[in-house]
């Protein structure tokens, strides 16, 4: 049963009608009830000021004076009570929070790796199944190209021929050198003889333009060594080349995860680029949570935050923020206003420890729903209910 105070009843006898619907409105704010009854009084209160207020302006006209000095003061008490309502909405709906905390839902989520082939051609084999763990550098699947391995065997042959002749080339060279040594010593005789009388100057002329020869021979031979030299480099980068195309057609896991699904099967045609298998990499697991700009202006990264899960509701698991999104979600223009800015929504990533990852990592799943909660002021330490409670006491 409620209790009025008699006294305040009494002094309001003495009151003008305007005052007293604006003590009324004071008294509502000043009840000892919980906050949602104050609220209600202060809402009716505001409903009863505007209609004593027209009853006056009519009966009383000596009052609108007074209607015009309180109008200001009304507007900021309608303010204060719209956002004390919209505050007791908020802590309704998502539940009651220390000041300096925030709570959010959010989702698990963890970063995904898509296996594809960079050539197209069948599946020869895929040798993991949905759900199996998977270690890096272990082999996934493999493609079979019988194209590529016949293309592999004429570049391979194409090396042999070019090699072939780049020996026949090497020989030449040789051939050529030895024909030189040849000629040079003619004309070296030659001089001495011409000196002598002994051999005429034609004789002498020819042999000067055999070894003139025999250097232009060398230095062709020499040339065309090179040549081949290079067209057996062509040859082998081409046998490389397909020998690469072969190896990359079978597929390793980049890194330690679970296979989160198996798209294609064993037999089927892919095109280069599609995808085969999609793994999680488990070492990079976290909460996507959404927060408006007012809380999420507040975070830095590396916050500690915590997490609380659907599944688990009894524990509390340590988390960091690792990301704030730099632009809003669900926003299609910027905008200037303070009303349209607090309607801004950011995601924020919150990183699970690496320690709890390892430890637990069979448990370790993506897709389940919980609750988010950071720390917009750093100085409020963590209350009980969100200190961290690992499964069996970890």
């Amino acid at each position: 049963m409620l209790t009025v105070d008699t006294t305040f009843l009494d002094s309001l006898k003495e009151q003008p009608q305007f005052l007293k619907a604006v003590l009324c409105l004071m008294f509502a704010l000043s009840c000892k009830a919980d906050e949602e009854r104050r609220l209600a009084r202060v809402a009716a209160a505001l409903i009863a000021v505007p209609i004593f207020s027209f009853g006056i302006a009519h009966a009383q006209p000596k009052f609108d004076e007074d209607v015009q000095k309180f109008g200001k003061d009304v507007q900021k008490f309608g303010e204060d009570v719209q956002k004390k309502v919209q505050s007791l909405i908020d802590r309704l709906r998502h539940g009651d929070v220390p000041e300096g905390l925030a709570k959010t839902n959010g989702r698990i989520e963890a970063t995904e790796i898509d296996i594809a082939p960079k050539y197209a051609g069948r599946l020869e084999s895929v040798d993991v199944n949905e759900g199996d763990e998977v270690k890096a550098g272990q082999v996934v699947a493999r493609i079979s190209s019988p194209e590529y391995e016949a293309q592999l065997r004429n570049a391979q042959a194409n090396v042999l021929v070019a090699k072939s002749a780049l020996a026949s080339a090497v020989a030449k060279v040789a051939q050529a050198k030895a024909d030189l040594v040849y000629a040079e010593a003619d004309l070296e005789r030659g001089k001495a003889l011409v000196k002598q009388g002994w051999l005429t100057k034609q004789m002498f002329d020819q042999r000067v333009d055999k070894s003139d020869a025999g250097k232009a021979a060398l230095d062709a031979a020499e040339k065309n060594r090179l040549a081949l030299e290079a067209t057996v480099i062509a040859a082998q980068a081409d046998a490389d080349r397909i020998s690469s195309i072969i190896a990359d057609l079978t597929l390793f896991s980049p890194r330690d995860g679970r296979v989160q699904y198996r798209i294609h099967r064993s037999g089927e045609v892919v095109n280069a680029g599609t995808r085969i298998l999609q793994i999680l990499d488990l070492n990079d697991v976290y909460m996507t949570i959404y927060l408006p700009a007012a809380q999420a202006g507040k975070l830095a990264l590396g916050d500690e935050a915590r997490t609380i899960l659907d599944p688990y509701p009894d524990l509390v698991l340590p988390a960091k923020v690792s990301f704030v999104a730099t632009e809003a979600q669900f926003t299609p223009k910027p905008v200037e206003t303070a009303a349209e800015r607090e309607k801004l929504i950011f995601r924020v990533k919150l990183q699970a420890d690496p320690e709890v990852l390892r430890k637990y990592h069979s448990e370790v799943k993506t897709g389940i729903r919980g609750l988010g909660f950071v720390r917009t002021d750093p100085r409020v330490p963590w209350p009980e209910n969100l200190q961290v409670k690992l499964p069996n006491g970890g």
